[in-house]
């Protein structure tokens, strides 16, 4: 979205915490090795100095010990180990021009996907295969009406990116290489958009994607905070009402996640500091035919949300004013335990399948989430 876009775990959970199969899906279970499974006491946000003071709004989890984030002044940093070191993998170009790098999915340690975002050729995609050392710009957008938002992949081959509307609809564009070509697809399969509906470049959630061929789009700023889903890599859509508050260009949804091809989770708000932001959270379990609010939301903005692995109804939202976890799918949200972890400001937050949870924002904020006394 314009207006957001130029203005504004084990470590996690190590291996023992989350991927023993005696209690991943139990919920009855309280205590394993002194960490409540059901309200995850004892584990918070360790910080990981980065050294940069760019905002970290894109974040890919790979694993424990390997990350990346991206976000302004073309900045990208990756670890391999857990945090302890970051190298600076920034696409000179895009460090050059100041582009506003805000999504970022990578594949492993080695290759990534980038998105800049931006009106007209601001807006970029920049692949890498050997771990940020040399860039490709495999796309600038040619049309001055388009913004691109957030970017997915169903694989290592196949994904999308978003752009606000272009003629009354969401724009999307494809790749089934990588990312190394991008075509623009048909819009006949696309839903009118409302009056000033558009995407938030808050997170690089508001497209997410699970299995090979089910993708969602959330959208704010009009009537309605909309969720859209296609099943055919993003040819044709459907539309669902979130339930969100939506009616002004600051409001609706901005973060996505789902654990699977039926149960997803959406939060947001009013991204305005110092604006109430209720009923800013919901849950599907349709595969996002139909929303429902929250019994109890995240008490302010959120925009970013991951499910944690292994445990089945618990993930985690994110932003500025902390940090919620819901233990029940998304039915409530209450305030992460903090102990002595960091409580602070986070724009984004993933996980990898091991385990590993990590969480980026402002002034080169990267967090991992990790047991009490550390990983």
């Amino acid at each position: 979205m314009r207006l957001l876009g130029v203005g504004m775990c084990a470590a996690a959970l190590a291996a023992g915490l989350l991927a023993a199969p005696a209690y991943a899906e139990a919920e009855d279970v309280h205590d394993v090795q002194g960490y409540d499974v059901q309200g995850l006491r004892g584990v918070g946000w360790a910080l990981k100095e980065t050294g940069k003071d760019s905002r970290f709004r894109g974040l890919a989890a790979v694993s424990r010990s390997t990350a990346w984030v991206a976000g302004s002044k073309g900045t990208v940093l990756r670890t391999v180990d857990g945090g302890r070191s970051w190298r600076d993998v920034s696409p000179p170009g895009a460090v050059a021009e100041g582009l506003e790098l805000r999504d970022i999915e990578a594949f492993d340690a080695r290759r990534a996907v980038a998105l800049s975002i931006g009106e007209g050729e601001a807006s970029r995609v920049l692949r890498t295969e050997d771990g940020g050392a040399t860039w490709t710009e495999t796309f600038r957008n040619p049309d001055p009406r388009a913004f691109y938002d957030c970017l997915t992949f169903f694989d290592s081959r196949h994904g999308l990116a978003v752009s606000d509307p272009v003629d009354g609809r969401f724009r999307i564009l494809s790749t089934d290489d990588g990312g190394r070509n991008w075509s623009v697809l048909p819009s006949t399969g696309m839903p009118d958009a409302l009056p000033g509906e558009a995407g938030f470049a808050a997170s690089g959630q508001c497209l997410v994607s699970a299995g090979s061929r089910d993708v969602w789009l959330a959208t704010g700023g009009g009537a309605a905070a909309r969720i859209l889903h296609s099943a055919d890599r993003g040819r044709t859509w459907r539309i669902a009402e979130s339930g969100i508050p939506a009616g002004d260009p600051a409001k609706g949804v901005f973060a996505l996640a789902f654990r699977d091809r039926t149960r997803g989770l959406a939060v947001g708000g009013d991204y305005r500091t110092g604006e109430a932001s209720p009923q800013a959270a919901a849950a599907s379990a349709d595969a996002g035919r139909t929303w429902s609010p929250a019994q109890t939301p995240p008490p302010a903005y959120r925009s970013g949300a991951a499910w944690l692995p292994h445990l089945r109804d618990a993930a985690l939202a994110v932003g500025p004013t902390g940090t919620d976890v819901t233990t029940d799918g998304g039915r409530s949200w209450r305030p992460l335990t903090p102990g002595s972890f960091d409580t602070g400001s986070f724009d984004t937050v993933d996980c990898a399948g091991d385990g590993g949870c990590w969480a980026a924002g402002e002034k080169g904020r990267v967090g991992r989430l990790e047991p009490q006394g550390g990983a």
